[in-house]
């Protein structure tokens, strides 16, 4: 009988290292970069005609500066998807020193119809917000909703976008937002962090028939058999569909990276959503 193979300490260390060599360099240099596409059909009664197929896609926590190329991979994606309605969920810049950089990069990923943003935490942190966010938007080509609402047209229907402050840094006022939302037109609900939807809906605030969110960049770092840690303000939340209080919910892992640049076992992505007739 042939005696068992026994592996020398040096050996073991040498193919540790290696492994470990290798799930760095994907951690940092490969899956940060990797944007996927996700797709959803949104189910909606009684969804005006107009408005039947038309597709949004979400682009959150982008943390500009930093992570340029996730971003030039997101608008390539955006560019051959061509949505007709983007829509950002926060986290768009960490330094005032790049709004000129998420300026570029809005007007690279426009909607064909629209194109939409709140505040996240980050935003308030590094100082891009108030006037020299709104003013950035604007020359982009889109709409910064701050605790206020948007109507979009198409094809003879109104499809309303409801925008709150962000909830660590900001006020975010839901009534004061939906004030004044056409009572026939669905709205969708944009906010940086998920927690608040297991909040119940103020008073008088129209039902979203979709809620977008994002904050917990899935977990950013995820190790087989750990759970994974997301920022105050996720709640119970980490990623993907929810049923919550303010009814169904998405939250998106986002694109960019925050204070480690690096991801593992989940990959940035661009969730779009086609809104169907049911």
């Amino acid at each position: 009988m042939t005696a068992p193979r026994t592996i020398s300490r040096r050996r073991f260390l040498a193919g540790a290292g290696i492994f470990a060599a290798g799930v760095a360099g994907d951690a940092f240099g490969i899956e940060p970069r990797w944007v996927r596409v996700s797709r959803h059909d949104v189910a909606v009664p009684g969804l005006p005609k107009g408005l039947d197929g038309i597709r949004i896609a979400q682009l959150s926590d982008l943390h500009l500066p930093a992570n340029r190329g996730a971003a030039e991979g997101t608008i390539s994606l955006i560019r051959a998807e061509r949505p007709e309605i983007v829509v950002l969920t926060g986290d768009q810049c960490e330094t005032a020193d790049g709004i000129a950089e998420l300026s570029a990069f809005v007007s690279e990923t426009r909607g064909s119809v629209a194109t939409l943003a709140v505040l996240g935490n980050w935003d308030y942190r590094g100082g891009s917000v108030g006037d020299v966010a709104a003013l950035a938007y604007e020359a982009a080509g889109a709409i910064l909703l701050v605790n206020r609402h948007a109507i979009i047209q198409r094809g003879g229907a109104a499809l309303a976008f409801v925008g709150l402050d962000d909830l660590l840094s900001g006020k975010p006022d839901l009534a004061a937002a939906s004030a004044g939302v056409p009572g026939d037109a669905p709205v969708i609900l944009l906010a940086h962090e998920p927690g608040p939807a297991d909040d119940p809906l103020p008073p008088g605030a129209p039902s979203p028939i979709l809620t977008l969110a994002g904050h917990t960049h899935g977990g950013q770092i995820r190790i087989p058999g750990l759970p994974a840690r997301t920022p105050i303000g996720s709640g119970r939340f980490l990623a993907g569909w929810y049923q919550s209080a303010w009814g169904r919910l998405y939250v998106s892992r986002g694109i960019g990276t925050a204070d480690i640049r690096a991801r593992f076992f989940c990959p940035p992505e661009v969730p779009i959503f086609r809104l169907r007739s049911a």
